[in-house]
């Protein structure tokens, strides 16, 4: 794949002009499929990891079309939201399609481990928020970093947490994920000596109004250093993990020159 540097030791050493050179920055933007999706190749570059495709309410033929085309420019092409009448379906098209069911997501290529330290900590409150922690959790893995999975550790019986008090004490970022009540972030963020996200699930009795309850309960905690994603966006919390554990190795290596 052709990235921007290249490009510009390619205009420095004389192999191509500046005019070629302006014109492979421009297809670099983004390259259509179809008449129903645009892909962005550079997103790598700004944020860290390649445009994801969101599978939900998109067609196997669709979801096939736009990874054939990532497949030319990213190592690690992901779908989320997937169902797994949907993934038999592309995997007619791409063959060596991997599918991670509880999660939901499709994935090709493997990825680079990071070249930085740190790891990212998942913990659930009940076993039925396994769906979203597993989008986290894959999502992790997938952009190289180290996963820690608890399981199964909410408040109800709080002991389960406490045993585990170590790997909240080890943590270099923690994503919590619940539903229900969403107490869980609120117990760990007042425990925990890192930057914790709470993933609140649409897990829950009528009045957790499809995870509601859970989203407003951990936007009003008051555990300092906690902050929140959207309901069931596993995907979304996994991403800000690592952009933290980047940023953090980022400042690192400044504080090196």
């Amino acid at each position: 794949m052709e990235t921007l540097q290249t490009i510009l030791e390619a205009v420095s050493s004389g192999y191509i002009t500046p005019e070629t050179a302006r014109s492979k920055i421009k297809a670099m933007g983004y390259e259509s499929v179809a008449e129903f999706a645009k892909i962005d190749h550079q997103r790598q570059g700004r944020t860290g990891f390649p445009e994801v495709i969101w599978g939900q309410d998109k067609t196997s033929e669709q979801i096939a079309q736009i990874m054939e085309v990532m497949s030319k420019h990213q190592s690690v092409i992901m779908a989320t939201r997937v169902e797994v009448k949907i993934y038999e379906e592309i995997k007619q098209i791409i063959p060596n399609l991997r599918y991670y069911p509880i999660a939901r997501i499709c994935a090709l290529g493997n990825p680079k481990s990071q070249e930085i330290f740190g790891k990212i900590t998942i913990l659930t409150a009940g076993t039925s928020d396994l769906p979203v922690a597993e989008e986290a959790a894959i999502t992790g893995e997938l952009m190289g970093f180290p996963v820690q999975r608890l399981w199964d550790v909410g408040v109800s019986g709080v002991h389960r947490l406490l045993n585990n008090r170590h790997l909240l004490d080890e943590a270099d970022v923690l994503i919590v994920v619940a539903g229900m009540e969403g107490a869980l972030p609120s117990v760990v963020g007042g425990l925990a000596n890192c930057p914790v996200i709470g993933v609140p699930t649409s897990i829950g009795y009528g009045a957790s109004f499809g995870g509601l309850s859970a989203l407003l309960a951990m936007l009003n905690s008051c555990a300092a250093g906690l902050g929140v994603v959207n309901i069931d966006n596993g995907f979304g919390a996994a991403i800000l993990a690592g952009q933290i554990l980047r940023t953090a190795a980022r400042i690192a290596a400044k504080s090196k020159l």
